[in-house]
């Protein structure tokens, strides 16, 4: 008799720090033992999501997966000048054979390291990784699915439920795979042990095959498991499983990605997008905004004053950050990893005596326009060099420290040389190698009082700060759809045929949202001036989540100028920093850091990335690519 091992996962869920959502026999009703047989594995929902269950854990957390994770490898991010051994710098440095583990991948976690494992025991944060994660899904998918005529003890319901699962999960690992590797092998069955032919499709037949797959889970799969029978046992408790909406927003990104520029170009269709699959992207994204807007779903933009729970929550017993806005996140029950590893990163080693020292560069920081809407390089954005930080769009404020700003809340003396950001040229915090490189910190997913001196952050236990960056939220649907609808029509005013919004409408949602004004009228006149405006709003709202890398390489753009420099600001402080809380005894008035007047302000050339086209993909593995001659190299390496 067939024998599989028996996997119990049960999936933690927001709300819940570090615990089960079930008893370990919720979803298996047979004692624990180390193999079943196909026929108890599968024979009922019970055992069946136990089997789907390992699937969820199979996603890497690229938040925290390693004790110290560099994932912004696009413009967006600099690492301290000592950090050689991060992803990050060997981007940086053209090595993109970085993200593998013979090649030093640790310091990649997410995407590839040795022992790699599902995290079936304590560690689950630790060991997945996209590669090998990935494979290994896809496999555990396609097993799932032709044991599917197994599953006879279950409602319609039920059966739909689980096929909804297998069929995300098959499209979804590829998908991850395709936007780093491009065109691959779709795995639609369980491979047996004969000889390997299988070739590389190109990018958009294999996107063709996610679409499929994905279009299938989304028809299959209810909007809130809640609202069902078969998840009325674990009802409260179902935000991390995969569902309708989950479904369409990959089903969308997909698309898009196939009709972006570089996946029209690998698939032999020319350098700009291709009209259809932006449509059918439109579409899909287009059916996700419906049912939100329409209140049909559990989701829904966060207010801007809750914008830090989108990515950090602070003494609430590890809650995970998301709230409504949260499409996809991976379970997360580690959450003291981002505690003690990520949250420490983003001031400085003067500040929280971090290991690693990530920073904005700062022409990346020149995206945060004014609120005004315009960008600072418009002749009437009324952005002055003098006051460089004023008026500028809230969301700088929210994401950015700049000089002047306070980082130490506490009052205590031993934090006075940095406890008012010195970031001006010279300043204390302008180390290379223990400061900021560009005149900027980080501070989208930190609080001010992460440091040395309030203790808020890494190592205390008591703060419960629980910090990780969703794979998918709202906002990006929105953005996504306004790029597939305005290149499906070429037009910013245009739309799909199943939601009322325009692709300039659901941009200015976003706007909305941060007290942006909305995208100024001579931006929609045509396509490109549109782009151009929906990029930049893109890199703001999406900032150091993750996205910029992928993004810059499917716009094709990567390896163009200004996109291969990094730059830091220069400037000089003008008099007293008025930003400065003085002792009260000393009559100082409180005043607000943009307010700082500066001379000498200019940009400065602090690396250039030597980019060319073989850089718009990842190296494979030599010893995968090895294997048979229909798995060729990736162009260039």
């Amino acid at each position: 008799m067939k024998k599989l091992k028996k996997y119990i996962f049960p999936l933690l869920v927001a709300g819940i720090a570090c615990v089960p959502l079930t008893g370990c026999t919720d979803y298996l009703d047979k004692a624990p033992e180390s193999e079943l047989s196909a026929e108890e594995a599968f024979k009922n929902f019970k055992n069946f999501q136990g089997f789907v269950e390992e699937l969820y854990f199979c996603v890497p957390n690229f938040t925290t997966c390693y004790w110290n994770n560099s994932f912004n490898w696009g413009d967006d991010e600099i690492i301290g000048i000592n950090e050689t051994y991060m992803m990050g710098a060997k981007v940086d440095n053209g090595d993109f054979w970085g993200w593998q583990a013979q090649h030093d991948g640790w310091a990649c976690g997410f995407m590839d390291i040795n022992n790699f494992d599902t995290g079936r025991y304590a560690d689950v944060s630790w060991h997945p990784t996209l590669w090998k994660g990935s494979w290994y899904g896809i496999r555990k998918a396609n097993l799932g699915l032709a044991n599917l005529d197994l599953l006879t003890e279950a409602t319609k319901e039920q059966k739909d439920m689980i096929k909804g699962q297998l069929l995300f999960f098959r499209g979804f690992f590829h998908f991850q795979l395709m936007q780093y590797f491009g065109g691959l092998p779709y795995i639609d069955e369980v491979l047996g042990s004969g000889k390997l032919t299988l070739p590389r499709l190109k990018y958009q037949e294999c996107a063709d095959k996610v679409a499929e797959d994905l279009r299938a889970a989304a028809d299959l799969l209810p909007i809130n498991w809640d609202t069902t029978s078969t998840g009325a046992p674990t009802r409260g408790n179902n935000d991390l499983r995969i569902n309708k909406i989950m479904a369409l927003g990959y089903l969308g990104k997909n698309l898009l990605w196939a009709g972006s520029p570089l996946m029209n170009y690998a698939s032999d269709n020319g350098r700009s997008y291709n009209a259809d699959f932006c449509k059918r992207a439109a579409e899909a994204f287009g059916e996700l905004l419906s049912l939100v807007e329409s209140g049909q779903t559990q989701y829904a933009l966060v207010d801007f004053k809750d914008y830090k729970e989108l990515f950090l929550t602070h003494a609430k017993g590890g809650l995970m950050p998301g709230s409504t806005e949260a499409i996809y996140r991976n379970p997360s029950p580690d959450w003291n990893r981002s505690n003690w590893g990520q949250t420490n990163d983003y001031g400085s080693k003067k500040i929280t005596t971090a290991g690693t020292c990530y920073q904005p560069t700062a022409n990346y920081v020149n995206y945060y326009g004014m609120a005004n809407g315009l960008p600072l390089d418009d002749p009437y954005s009324g952005f002055d060099k003098q006051h460089p930080w004023k008026g500028r769009d809230p969301r700088f404020y929210h994401d950015i420290r700049f000089d002047g700003c306070k980082l130490e809340l506490g009052g205590n003396k031993q934090a006075d040389p940095v406890r008012y950001a010195p970031l001006y040229t010279g300043g204390a915090l302008r180390s290379p190698s223990e400061g900021s490189r560009t005149g900027y910190l980080n501070y989208k997913f930190v609080r001010d009082d992460f440091n040395q001196w309030d203790n808020q952050g890494a190592g205390n236990w008591g703060a419960n700060n629980h910090m990780l960056i969703p794979y998918m939220r709202l906002a990006d649907i929105y953005l996504m759809y306004a790029e597939a609808a305005c290149n499906a029509t070429g037009a910013p005013a245009g739309k799909s045929s199943n939601c009322s919004l325009s692709a300039l409408d659901a941009v200015n949602v976003i706007r909305d949202r941060a007290g942006v004004e909305h995208v100024n009228a001579k931006f929609t006149g045509n396509l490109d001036s549109f782009m151009s405006e929906l990029r930049r709003e893109r890199a703001v709202e999406l900032a150091f989540e993750a996205h910029r890398f992928n993004d810059l390489r499917r716009w094709l753009l990567i390896d163009k100028y200004p996109y291969t420099i990094k730059t830091s600001q220069e400037f000089t402080r003008v008099g007293d920093l008025t930003g400065i809380e003085a002792d009260s005894s000393k009559g100082v008035n409180i005043k607000d850091p943009s307010e700082n007047e500066v001379i000498g302000f200019h940009e400065e050339v602090i690396l250039t990335r030597n980019f060319t086209e073989k850089h718009y993909w990842l190296p494979l593995k030599i010893d995968d690519t090895s294997m048979y001659v229909e798995f060729g190299q990736n162009p260039g390496w």
